[in-house]
């Protein structure tokens, strides 16, 4: 562990162009306000695709990567300090000039647009399995926070929490995903990239860390950094 140091393409039309609206939607949160709320899932009502409809663009299987990138806001840093904690990587990921990095290992995701009855209108989920982030006390303490799931649907990041080696919880909620600050999606090659995503603790990961390390230091909220996804397309 280091320092902290059912388908292709349905639609042949829709090309990398497609494919690059479904990434974009998939980490777009509300651009509207400060919260982490996805505008493809918030809706009066709720609606389940239908055996009729077809999503307009699709990816069924992301395990050609690439990875979901994080560069850490200084407070989030500040804050780790402050509680005399150390973070490290584990697994597969690593951090490089003050940014984590998780390879993307699987998933799917259905687009099927804003103007569709279909609510939330970016369905499925991104895997990050085999690697994550942990947090070392001075006493020895260390949790650890692998196999990342995004929920593109939610703007939620779950996964697995181990105190000392003991599961604490599985496909915990641990972050939201805000894409106020999104850039305009970039292609790289047949690669779709989005940068601007925000990472902020969530409440049960709050919760989680203030009793595991005896504090109350970790806020709701609190921003942890900046996400740029790199996903292969093809």
């Amino acid at each position: 562990m280091n320092a902290f140091t059912r388908k292709r393409i349905t639609k042949a039309a829709f090309g990398i162009a497609a494919s690059g609206a479904l990434i974009f939607s998939l980490a777009a949160c509300s651009s509207n306000s400060g919260t982490a709320t996805d505008t493809s899932s918030t809706s009066s009502s709720s609606a389940e695709p239908s055996a009729a409809s077809t999503p307009a663009a699709s990816i069924a299987d992301l395990s050609n990567g690439v990875d979901t990138q994080v560069a850490v806001d200084q407070s989030f840093v500040d804050a780790i300090t402050s509680l005399g904690l150390t973070p490290g990587v584990v697994g597969t990921a690593t951090f490089t000039d003050g940014t984590f990095s998780f390879p993307i290992t699987g998933g799917n995701v259905d687009y099927y647009g804003p103007d569709s009855d279909v609510r939330p209108y970016v369905q499925g989920e991104i895997d990050h399995d085999g690697s994550g982030l942990s947090l070392t006390s001075a006493d020895g303490t260390v949790v650890e926070l692998t196999d990342f799931r995004i929920d593109p649907g939610e703007s939620k990041l779950y996964g697995t929490v181990t105190a000392n080696g003991a599961v604490a919880a599985e496909d915990a909620y641990l972050f939201n995903l805000w894409g106020g600050t999104l850039k305009p999606i970039q292609m790289e090659g047949s690669n779709a990239v989005l940068e601007g995503t925000t990472v902020h603790i969530s409440p049960d990961a709050a919760s989680l860390l203030n009793q595991t390390f005896k504090t109350d230091a970790v806020q709701d909220e609190m921003l942890v950094g900046v996400a740029k996804i790199t996903a292969a397309t093809e």
